[in-house]
């Protein structure tokens, strides 16, 4: 979980007070906001709640205090109108800011433009029933997405038959798969290591199946493997997609 140190921009060509990042960080900032508001808003209202329950308390008919009636709301110019008009106006200027900034901040996340402008990598993503494909710029397909760490990923998702949601959670990256369209996103992976791809729209009897690895290399390693394909080969892992159309066959 984000610290709440870094509410900062991050990577270069940051701005202002949108952060910029991966997605990943992006959303982990918009989360760390949210939660330090959250903290600030709840330490203040109920700190208010107990101040006042303690001064106004019976104190053994001490105090005098002329209760207002049930259900009238401060009038004229009390102390108690200011501090209600006051409320409402700085509640007013929290929220409405808030939700520009985080307005903006989704803005940046979907921006293809500025995605285009980067050197990224170029997949594109097929989806069908029960399984991802995945075609490299040199034409060569696979099951498996492999990409290098830390390099700008755009995607071009689509599907051969139903609506389907190309996922991957830990990399905060979902869209649809159309069939017939195309939609586009982007990541970035910091570390190397294996992510779960899922379908997070129901699209049959095998859609717990509908599965696939990203693999996440080091630079050097990724070079390697690429250059190593051929234009019009396929990945081994193809079998992994056939087994998975088996065992929905089996299961219906």
């Amino acid at each position: 979980m984000v610290g709440f140190g870094r509410l900062v921009p991050l990577h270069d060509g940051a701005s202002g007070l949108i952060p910029r990042g991966t997605r990943a960080e992006v959303f982990e900032q918009i989360f760390g906001v949210f939660l330090l508001l959250g903290i600030l808003v709840t330490v203040v209202v109920i700190g208010y709640m107990l101040f006042t329950a303690y001064k106004y308390r019976d104190g053994n008919g001490t105090h005098e205090f002329d209760p207002p009636t049930l259900g009238e709301l401060p009038t004229g110019d009390s102390h108690g109108s200011k501090k209600l008009r006051l409320s409402f106006f700085l509640s007013a200027i929290i929220v409405v800011s808030l939700v520009l900034w985080t307005y903006g901040t989704l803005l940046y996340v979907e921006d293809d433009t500025t995605v285009e402008a980067k050197d990224a990598m170029q997949v594109e993503v097929v989806g069908s029933q029960f399984n991802w494909k995945f075609v490299y710029p040199n034409g060569h397909e696979s099951t498996t997405l492999r990409v290098p760490e830390g390099k700008t990923v755009q995607l071009t998702v689509t599907s051969t038959d139903v609506f389907h949601t190309f996922g991957v959670p830990e990399l905060r990256v979902k869209t649809d798969a159309i069939p017939g369209q195309q939609t586009d996103t982007w990541f970035i992976a910091d570390e190397t290591g294996t992510y779960e791809v899922r379908c997070f729209e129901l699209c049959g009897a095998g859609h717990s199946y509908m599965t696939a690895d990203v693999v996440v290399m080091e630079r050097d390693e990724y070079r390697s493997w690429y250059d190593g394909t051929n234009e019009s080969g396929s990945d081994s892992t193809n079998n992994t997609s056939n087994n998975s159309t088996n065992r929905t066959e089996n299961s219906s």
